[in-house]
């Protein structure tokens, strides 16, 4: 009866866990894990062609592709967009976030309907971007469009305004739409960050006399360092791989001036001469340029006690 007992008590459900977990990891190693290392190896070989699968690699010079990715003179130029474009729209992106984390999260001043007002920021995150991309070519059309007529009809312009065949509107159109789709989703993140402080550090600020904004800038940000670096890290990666909004907005053009890197990456793996090693080796290269740049911000971020 006690071996019987015994045998019960040290019975392990640990195998259950494995096998819930597998569908996971197969996912993983056959739709991210052999990726990637395909490209990686795609890299240093001379794939080219569509539906061509036999390669070889370069022994001779095996850097060759990463090269003349370096060389280009579009590539530099998508990076320097792609960094741009980012910075555009992540800067207000999170100074929006940040005023509407204090104002919802702020124990004197009670908002009424926040849940509402949450859904109504985080609802562009929700709409897909081929659908946002049609949306805002429609609203700046030309000739006719609603802003052109708008700005006709106030007088503002004599003429409708061809917001597309120039480099800087349509740059501050894309970052518009990546600003407007993405500011809710990052309320959210940091919203949640907040309830997750212990409130009775607020409390005790508080009762000290501590104003709103010194309770946000010394308790609050101090407190969600952790969630700030997952929000900058995550909105690093996402920015630098922008890739729908321009592409079905105008295409990166006028004169490539929306161009993204992911866009050029896309450009010489299948369009023109599928040239897949170099797109790949492209790829290799923004990998690295998002890690060295995440790795600076998690350096800056971390903990300094």
């Amino acid at each position: 009866m006690d071996n019987t007992l015994q045998k019960k008590r040290t019975f392990s459900y640990a195998k259950y866990g494995y096998l819930f977990s597998l569908p996971f990891f197969l996912a993983f190693l056959i739709f991210n894990l052999y990726p990637t290392l395909y490209t990686i190896l795609l890299g240093f070989t001379d794939s080219k062609g569509l539906g061509n699968i036999t390669f070889h690699i370069l022994k001779d010079d095996p850097w060759k592709n990463f090269r003349s990715i370096l060389k280009a003179p579009t590539f530099a130029l998508s990076i320097r967009n792609t960094f741009t474009l980012w910075m555009m729209n992540f800067i207000p992106q999170i100074t929006l976030a940040m005023l509407l984390t204090a104002w919802f999260t702020s124990r004197r001043n009670q908002i009424r309907g926040q849940g509402f007002f949450k859904v109504v920021f985080y609802m562009p995150n929700i709409i897909t971007a081929a659908s946002v991309a049609v949306l805002f070519n429609s609203l700046f059309g030309y000739p006719k469009g609603p802003v052109n007529d708008l700005l006709v009809s106030m007088g503002l312009r004599s003429e409708a305004f061809y917001f597309m065949n120039f480099a800087k509107p349509t740059r501050w159109i894309v970052a518009f739409i990546q600003f407007w789709m993405w500011y809710g989703y990052t309320m959210i993140i940091l919203v949640s960050g907040v309830l997750g402080i212990n409130p009775e550090i607020f409390e005790a600020a508080e009762i000290d006399g501590a104003s709103d904004r010194q309770i946000f800038f010394r308790i609050t940000l101090p407190n969600l360092r952790t969630i700030l670096t997952y929000t900058l890290v995550t909105s690093l990666i996402g920015g630098l791989s922008m890739y729908d909004i321009p592409k079905m907005l105008n295409n990166g053009n006028p004169n490539n001036s929306t161009l993204t890197s992911t866009m050029f990456i896309f450009n010489q793996a299948f369009a023109g001469s599928y040239m897949y090693a170099k797109g790949a080796a492209a790829s290799m290269i923004l990998f690295l340029i998002i890690a060295f740049f995440s790795g600076i911000i998690f350096f800056l971020m971390r903990d300094r006690k």
